[in-house]
């Protein structure tokens, strides 16, 4: 018999990353600080009324160029070894996984980025996740260097990754029409879920979570509990918590009753169906 499955569901920059995955290595080897990168994409992105996103992926590749660096993918995997994360990050996959088989679950990770897919996949958590959704570029073959994006995913798109974890279709972003189907069988149910992020960026995907069963986090650094405070108020996620990784911190505690509580509805749920099959 198949585990039940658990999906933890993350942003990635100021959720486990400390700060904008590209404010570590990528601006910096611009020579700019993180303030003159971010200001120059948002006088970019207000001047022509391009989505933000889209904006910052844009600028990075006209800065680049500038520079005379060529954005080449293992470039950008280069630029991930220098992330930070929060306390604890490193060690919470694999203790959040032994949990969750102890009480006969299996528990899968999750990432849903508005950020850099391949800086995420440089950085030293990336084995962690069974996918990583995120923006990307297309690459010339001859010179290796991004031209165009591949992917990008603005704060509202990002619902449609949650849809396709709960259908299992994870591998191929053009399969539309499979996504949009209708389906009986979901691979891992909402209630299953457990959303974390760090606001108001992560807002369409929190009320998704919540609003079909599942639950959702809002993480924030230590002393700065009111950027998320009302999310809470506002009924948009089910717990507020410090991004603190560590073992017996409040997150590692929260999350795990979830996990007790989805252990023992999947208990009744077995129970109820075994009792159908008798009738």
């Amino acid at each position: 018999m198949k585990k039940p499955i658990v999906a933890l569901i993350y942003d990635f920059d100021k959720t486990l990353a400390t700060q904008d995955m590209q404010n570590f290595s990528f601006i910096k080897n611009l020579g700019m600080t993180p303030a003159e990168f971010w200001t120059i994409t948002e006088h970019f992105c207000q001047k022509r009324g391009v989505d933000k996103i889209l904006g910052y992926m844009f600028v990075m590749l006209i800065e680049a160029q500038k520079k005379g660096i060529t954005v080449s993918k293992d470039y950008l995997y280069s630029c991930g070894k220098d992330v930070k994360f929060f306390d604890g990050v490193l060690t919470w996959f694999k203790r959040i996984n032994e949990y969750g088989k102890s009480k006969g679950l299996k528990v899968e990770h999750y990432m849903i980025t508005s950020g850099n897919k391949e800086i995420v996949e440089g950085t030293a958590i990336a084995k962690e996740f069974k996918q990583i959704f995120g923006c990307e570029y297309l690459y010339d073959k001859k010179t290796t260097e991004a031209f165009w994006p591949k992917t990008s995913i603005n704060y509202t798109q990002k619902t449609q990754y949650v849809f396709r974890i709960s259908k299992g279709f994870i591998k191929d972003n053009s399969d539309e029409e499979k996504l949009n189907s209708k389906t009986k069988h979901r691979r891992i149910k909402y209630d299953n879920m457990i959303y974390i992020g760090d606001g108001l960026t992560d807002v369409p995907s929190m009320i998704v979570v919540k609003q079909n069963g599942g639950h959702s986090i809002a993480v924030h650094p230590k002393g700065l509990r009111e950027k998320v405070s009302s999310l809470y108020k506002d009924g948009r996620i089910n717990f507020v918590s410090v991004a603190d990784y560590s073992v017996g911190s409040e997150l590692e505690k929260e999350v795990k009753l979830i996990i007790d509580l989805v252990a023992a509805q999947e208990k009744l749920d077995d129970k109820k169906e075994k009792i159908e099959k008798t009738l």
